[in-house]
């Protein structure tokens, strides 16, 4: 979340986002949900272990030596060694997005805006309550398998910059 460290766990950070969020009229919108999953302390930290590791200086010398500027060098070499963490960071972060459940539950009042978690929770406690349970259990079943399809979708599309990443910046030696 926004307003998160590593230390402080997100649940305990809902109130005060919606708080800040209420105070310039944004509850009830999808930017409420959506704006605070944008900077992960956890991806910063990641990216910043991974960067220590992926970026080896030879290679940034061996560009200036080549008459690279530095943002030629950073744009051509650096983004091409760091994609694999972002590409990580990325689907840490759509996948915590896409299952959160919380933090929707408490910005949003609209039930059409609400996303697949919240959805899916509020028919299975209508089929608990037994108002066409049976009905609404299959439904339930079916909305959780196409709810991971994007998921899987976006994993098995990302995996190609993964194994790209892994040829990419080798030193002879």
């Amino acid at each position: 979340m926004v307003l998160g460290s590593i230390m402080v766990p997100t649940t305990a950070l809902a109130i005060p986002t919606y708080l800040l969020f209420a105070g310039v009229n944004l509850t009830d919108t999808r930017w409420s949900v959506i704006l605070p999953s944008l900077v992960s302390p956890f991806g910063v930290y990641l990216m910043r272990v991974y960067a220590a590791d992926a970026v080896d200086t030879q290679l940034l010398e061996a560009a200036r030596v080549d008459g690279a500027g530095e943002l030629r060098i950073f744009f051509s070499v650096a983004l091409r060694l760091l994609a694999p963490g972002f590409i990580t960071v990325l689907l840490f972060t759509l996948v915590a997005t896409w299952n959160n459940y919380f933090l929707p539950l408490i910005m949003l009042s609209t039930p059409e805006k609400y996303p697949l978690t919240v959805g899916l929770a509020q028919w299975q406690s209508a089929a608990a309550a037994g108002s066409g349970g049976q009905v609404l259990f299959s439904s339930v079943i079916t909305g959780s398998l196409v709810s991971i399809v994007p998921l899987v979708i976006a994993f098995l599309y990302l995996q190609k910059y993964w194994q790209a990443g892994l040829a990419t910046g080798g030193v002879k030696g």
